[in-house]
C-alpha cells in the first residue's frame, strides 16, 4: 500500500523510522502525470532501496513565463493509483506553499556553463530552477538513491555535477528510455498531441534514427540526416540538434571518435518534445 503524505515533517519521520531500522531509501522525484517511464524509474528504485519515496510537485520555479505551467497535467488520484500498482511505499506531495513557503526561493542553485545551452538556451533560467527544486527534496527526503530518466539527458547530466560539486550524500541512478510503440519517448506531454500531431512527432526519434544510421561516419553526416528526417516532415519544428560528449555535455567536433549522445528538441503544434540516444561514433 502506498502512503501519501504532504508535508515535510511527516516525510521525514517515515524516512528517519525507516533508517532506524536499517532500511535503504530511495526517492524518484517527479511532476506527477505518470506514465510507464515513471513507473520504470519506480522499477529501478525497489531493486534499491526497502523504502521508495516518490515525489509529485509541479515545479514553478522550472516553468518560464510563456510556458505550459497552468496547464501541465495534474491528475494525483490517477498518480497514486499506479504507484500501488507499481509498489512505490509513499507519495510525496507537498503543495506549493509546503515546499515553497515564501514563493520562488530567492537563493537558488546556478546550473552553470551547461545550464545555459540546449535546453537551457530555449528556456532560460530552466536548470537553476530544477536544480534548486531537486537540493530541496534531497535535503527533505535524504535518500541513499535517487532516480531519473535519461529522457532528460541534460537534467541528469546537472544533477550529477550539483551532487559532486556540492558533495551532496547520493548515488544518482538514471533508467533508459521507455517508449511508446510509435517509438515515440513516454512523456507526460505526449497527451497534448491529437492524432495528427502525434503522426508529425514520430519524426523526432526518426531523426535519432537516422544520425544512428551515420554515426560510421562523422558528425556533419549524421547532423545532416537526422535534420533531413525532420525537415522531411511538415510540421516539426526544430529548436536544436546537438552531438554531444556525454562526460562533458560538450559538442564534439568532427574528428571525435567514441561514445557520443544525439539530442534533438522539436515543437509539434504547441508541444514541446525533447529526445536523445547514445551513439558510437566512427
Amino acid at each position: 500500500m502506498t502512503t501519501t503524505i504532504t508535508t515535510i515533517a511527516e516525510v521525514r519521520a517515515a524516512v528517519g523510522a525507516a533508517r532506524s531500522a536499517g532500511r535503504r531509501v530511495a526517492l524518484v522525484p517527479t511532476m506527477g502525470a505518470l506514465h510507464d517511464g515513471h513507473l520504470a524509474l519506480v522499477a529501478r528504485a525497489r531493486e534499491l532501496a526497502d523504502l521508495v519515496v516518490v515525489s509529485v510537485f509541479v515545479n514553478p520555479m522550472q516553468f518560464g513565463p510563456n510556458e505550459d505551467f497552468g496547464r501541465y497535467p495534474r491528475d494525483l488520484d490517477a498518480d497514486l493509483a499506479l504507484l500501488e500498482h507499481a509498489g512505490a511505499d509513499v507519495l510525496f506531495a507537498p503543495a506549493a506553499d509546503e515546499l515553497l513557503p515564501e514563493g520562488r526561493t530567492q537563493v537558488r542553485v546556478a546550473a552553470g556553463p551547461v545550464g545555459d545551452v540546449l535546453e537551457g538556451r530555449v528556456r532560460p533560467g530552466h536548470f537553476d530552477g530544477v536544480l534548486t527544486i531537486v537540493l530541496k527534496l534531497l535535503h527533505v527526503v535524504g535518500p541513499d538513491t535517487v532516480v531519473f530518466g535519461q529522457k532528460d539527458a541534460q537534467q541528469v547530466f546537472l544533477v550529477r555535477r550539483m551532487v559532486h560539486d556540492l558533495d551532496v550524500p547520493v548515488v544518482v541512478e538514471t533508467v533508459d528510455i521507455v517508449r511508446e510503440e510509435d517509438g515515440l519517448a513516454r512523456s507526460s506531454r505526449n497527451r497534448y498531441l491529437d492524432a495528427a500531431a502525434r503522426r508529425v512527432a514520430r519524426a523526432v526519434p526518426a531523426a535519432l534514427d537516422a544520425a544512428e544510421s551515420f554515426a560510421d561516419r562523422d558528425v556533419d553526416a549524421m547532423v545532416a540526416a537526422a535534420q533531413s528526417a525532420l525537415a522531411g516532415e511538415d510540421g516539426a519544428d526544430l529548436d536544436y540538434l546537438a552531438v554531444v560528449d556525454p562526460a562533458t555535455f560538450r559538442a564534439v567536433d568532427d574528428g571525435y571518435r567514441g561514445r557520443a549522445l544525439v539530442l534533438v528538441a522539436a515543437r509539434v503544434g504547441g508541444t514541446r518534445l525533447i529526445d536523445n540516444r547514445f551513439v558510437h561514433l566512427g
